[in-house]
């Protein structure tokens, strides 16, 4: 899977680089960035291209905009911490391929760095219009991808754009690679036993990765919301518990066949209900065999979360995509909570699925105790699921005769 050219195999000294970020971080409604995790992860790859004498064109998306400029998106507030972390001032373009963009563009100096607005804010960004990625290829000589979180779109700055470059003048940055680097490790040389725990509330947006992963790992934990449709398939009253009625016999599928592989599969054996989801509904801790009529499980039950820590006690590589319950609200979060403690103190290689799951580590304050947290969820899963990213397939090395 390295077969990705590298930034460090192409020729970088005194060009002009194009940096295809992701800096789609959380902010509140001040316009305050509330993490900054996904800023600092880019800095390795702009650190090294400024090393190398080289002017760097930032550009990434925040959101999703609607029509066009929209203050409340704009990535003002992202060039103001790059320039604290950074320390050459970050210059900010008012547009993307714009009169102002175009002007900078061409009068970076080598060491300077130049931030676009919003990529989203043009409607040819999420169409992959070739024109717009013509344009934004013309501001630089060099192109490079660090944005995992949206390798997996066929986006213009992430697969377009790549039209307009040879082999010579792409490639992928350090957490590009990093990324692509530890899925393909857990897929195909995971030290054993290799549990995977999985959450967050759809089956249908994990089922393929549920598949794909029975064959590989030792042992299957599954929380969240998702659980109730495979206690559901096993013939227990989950209330009005989160329900999809049309994959039941995919859930059975699944677990069939995880008996066939002698892969044990672990689900919530209690749960915290609810009547409502809200702040100040009454809760109780019921087995998964006694949720009312009426009533919901928002969270795992004290009894699952022991389970799940016996389980992952001899785990020597763990995987996790998926909280345990609705952690968002402080009376369901304690099971997500309890499972990342469980991960981060355990002994195994962890790998965090980003998205939601990156949120709870960050607020269970585990994030420094996991071996690798990915910055990006859909495109994690789909790593994981075994497919081939948009964003990643133009950056290989092009074969013999290609």
């Amino acid at each position: 899977m390295s077969d990705v050219i590298s930034i460090k195999e192409i020729d970088l000294a005194n060009k002009k680089v194009f940096i295809r970020c992701d800096f789609n971080v959380p902010m509140d409604e001040f316009g305050n960035i509330t993490d900054d995790r996904r800023i600092v992860s880019a800095v390795p790859t702009i650190r090294y291209c400024l090393d190398q004498g080289c002017a760097v064109v930032l550009a990434s998306h925040l959101g999703r905009p609607k029509n066009g400029y929209d203050e409340s998106f704009s990535l003002a507030p992202v060039a103001k911490r790059l320039s604290r972390i950074l320390h050459p001032d970050v210059i900010f373009a008012d547009d993307v391929v714009g009169a102002d963009a175009k002007a900078k563009a061409a009068n970076l100096k080598a060491g300077e760095v130049l931030l676009l607005e919003n990529l989203r804010f043009e409607k040819g960004e999420t169409k992959n219009d070739e024109a717009l990625a013509k344009a934004l290829s013309e501001l630089a000589d060099v192109y490079i991808n660090d944005a995992f979180g949206v390798c997996h779109r066929a986006h213009a700055s992430v697969e377009a754009i790549t039209r307009f470059f040879d082999s010579k003048h792409k490639a992928a940055g350090f957490l590009l690679q990093k990324e692509i680097n530890f899925a393909q490790r857990l897929i195909k040389h995971p030290t054993r036993p290799f549990v995977a725990v999985v959450g967050g509330s759809k089956v249908s947006g994990k089922l393929q990765a549920l598949t794909n992963l029975l064959p590989r790992v030792d042992k299957l934990i599954i929380g969240g919301g998702m659980a109730f449709t495979f206690l559901k398939a096993l013939g227990y009253n989950i209330g009005n518990s989160l329900l999809e009625e049309e994959l039941i016999d995919e859930a059975n599928n699944i677990m069939k066949r995880a008996r066939e592989l002698g892969v044990k599969l672990y689900l919530p054996v209690d749960v915290v209900a609810a009547q409502t989801f809200s702040a100040d509904s009454a809760i109780k801790f019921v087995t998964t065999q006694e949720i009312p009529a009426g009533w919901m499980g928002l969270d795992i039950g004290p009894a699952s979360t022991r389970l799940f820590k016996e389980a992952l006690a001899d785990a020597q590589t763990i995987w996790w995509n998926g909280p345990m319950g609705v952690f968002e609200m402080d009376k369901f979060s304690k099971g997500s909570i309890k499972i990342s403690h469980a991960i981060a103190e355990s002994h195994a290689t962890t790998v965090v699925g980003g998205g939601d799951t990156a949120d709870v580590v960050a607020r269970a304050s585990d994030a420094d105790e996991m071996t690798f947290i990915s910055t990006g969820g859909g495109a994690s899963l789909e790593l994981i699921e075994g497919k081939e990213l948009p964003g990643v397939r133009p950056l290989r090395m092009p074969k013999d005769g290609e």
